[in-house]
């Protein structure tokens, strides 16, 4: 699994790295346009599968197992939700307030995305089948070349320099990478640090829930497109593949 994992950074990293380009060389106003709904759609199917299906009961499991009969994988998961709902919602004021070209909306985009586009590498560096990392690569792939896209543009609409821009948006790219060999790590280490994995799986968990509900609140695909029956089946298509492979691991 290791061999697929660094097939699954390199991946990552060139798509992050090759979608957020352009908007360093060419202005936008808005991402709209670049949008692609129905990947966007089954991604949000697949991350909810994942978070409640595979991640959330494997790791009350690993908590009871190791003795902790509170649930504390539900409270993680529940943290990890709220405090990025609460990064949005600071984010609203900062636009509301200074407009969506201040830097320090830059900054907070930078730190939030950043805080999953981590926990989603962790998630896939902890995957312990191939079938299940295979499909969260690809749901990480549909999500993060518009996600890297947004961001580029966000960033660059600030007025910070070419070189702080520059910065933040490497900083963003090396999460998911990092979240990847954290993961993998972790799971060589787990005789030592039973806890990990379980911390882990939980955080990701909430992440994830986030990501297949709230995630740019009113553009959220569950809560714009939620009469678009033609996108919902693609929500549904991405949560039901997932179930499915929950049926041999």
């Amino acid at each position: 699994m290791w061999t697929f994992k660094l097939i699954c950074l390199l991946l990552v990293l060139s798509v992050t790295l090759l979608s957020g380009l352009y908007p360093f060389f060419k202005k936008f106003t808005s991402e709209k346009d670049q949008a692609f709904p129905i990947a966007e759609a089954l991604a949000a199917g697949v991350f909810l599968s994942v978070a409640l299906i595979h991640m959330l009961g494997t790791a009350s499991a690993q908590f009871y197992k190791l003795s902790y009969h509170y649930p504390f994988a539900f409270l993680l998961a529940g943290v990890m939700f709220l405090f990025l709902l609460l990064l949005e919602h600071i984010g609203r004021e900062i636009v509301s307030h200074k407009g969506d070209a201040s830097g320090a909306f830059a900054i907070l985009a930078t730190i939030m995305l950043s805080v999953h586009a981590f926990l989603m590498g962790t998630a896939l560096g902890l995957s312990a089948t191939f079938s299940v990392a295979f499909i969260l690569l690809l749901a990480i792939l549909a999500h993060k070349w518009a996600e890297s896209f947004s961001l580029a543009i966000q960033i660059n609409k600030s007025n910070f320099s070419f070189k702080m821009n520059t910065f933040l948006f490497c900083i963003f790219s090396l999460m998911t990478p990092i979240g990847i060999v954290l993961g993998a790590a972790a799971t060589t280490a787990l005789n030592n640090y039973p806890l990990l994995e379980p911390i882990f799986s939980s955080l990701a968990a909430g992440t994830f829930l986030y990501l297949g509900t709230l995630h740019g609140l009113e553009n959220a695909t569950l809560v714009k497109q939620c009469c678009d029956l033609k996108r919902f089946y693609f929500v549904i298509l991405g949560f039901a593949i997932m179930a499915v492979v929950a049926i041999w691991t």
